[in-house]
């Protein structure tokens, strides 16, 4: 898309909408996203892109996610009968085989997420940004069996034509745009795609790395967010978000607030529990328009 002042879309205030129904009468479609990323040891990240290499100690914090974490995450969803929607770096295919392994044996579904965490979109040669997309969706569609339908960049970053590029990737949802707690339709020249809420709020990075927020905190502030989006969704459905680092809430201390937190979420009715596909393709079928 050219630069613009907004979005492609119109601004369209969430009591001025039609109503969403999700399945069965729930109020409330519960969509959880685990981050499976990859950062290279030789490669620096953007956020500190002049430490000295190799950075040991934020490298290794890391790899404990695919090492450990993600596998205390996948025992409590399973606990709970909760899909993961897995935000994928493509290089995570061939550096982390076997968990990617694992998520395809689980049923879950895989969205692209970059190559690696250590290259966001806006900071690559423009040149290069539309084959790093269809390399991102090739390499995970060849590894899984499944093309991916749905895109979040790494740290949510985009670039003027990320959306044409998605679009022509065959990718019909994107999750970079934090900015509704409901579904909503863009207009990439004439072609659709989906914006599903993600959070940077439910998000386990941001909470205890930037806010330091303590796990009690964290299992609180999802109960929070639950109540007041359950009460909403019996007006119109909402989506809730919950973010998922495997090097942050996989650790020991932590895995269990997420534990008690889904046990609380699903012990209410109404609550459906969908991937991003699942969740895109029901608000498209309630005849969602431009």
């Amino acid at each position: 898309m050219e630069p613009q002042r907004y979005g492609p879309f119109p601004f369209t205030p969430i009591n001025q909408r039609p109503k969403i129904s999700w399945p069965n009468g729930a109020q409330l479609a519960l969509w959880v996203i685990p981050n499976i990323e990859f950062v290279p040891l030789d490669a620096a990240l953007p956020v500190a892109p002049d430490a000295p290499l190799p950075n040991v100690p934020v490298w290794a914090g890391r790899d404990y996610g695919g090492r450990v974490g993600i596998y205390r995450i996948m025992e409590v969803l399973a606990r709970h009968n909760i899909p993961g929607t897995v935000t994928l770096n493509s290089d995570a295919c061939t550096d982390y085989p076997q968990v990617v392994e694992a998520c395809v044996n689980l049923g879950w579904e895989f969205m692209g997420h970059n190559q690696t965490n250590a290259r966001w979109l806006n900071t690559i040669p423009a040149e290069t940004e539309r084959d790093v997309i269809f390399d991102v969706l090739d390499t995970i569609e060849r590894f899984t069996g499944t093309r991916p339908r749905g895109w979040m960049g790494s740290a949510l970053q985009e670039t003027w034509h990320t959306l044409d590029y998605l679009v022509e990737a065959g990718c019909d949802f994107v999750a970079d745009w934090i900015n509704d707690d409901q579904p909503y339709l863009m207009d990439i020249g004439g072609r659709q795609l989906v914006s599903i809420p993600y959070s940077y709020e439910i998000n386990g990075l941001p909470a205890f790395t930037q806010h330091s927020r303590t796990a009690d905190e964290f299992e609180q502030m999802m109960r929070l967010q639950f109540a007041t989006l359950y009460g909403e969704g019996a007006v119109s459905g909402r989506v809730m978000a919950i973010c998922l680092h495997p090097h942050i809430i996989g650790v020991p201390h932590r895995i269990a607030c997420l534990d008690k937190a889904l046990e609380y979420i699903c012990g209410h009715d109404g609550v459906w529990c969908a991937t991003g596909s699942e969740i895109v393709d029901h608000y498209l079928s309630s005849g969602a328009t431009f």
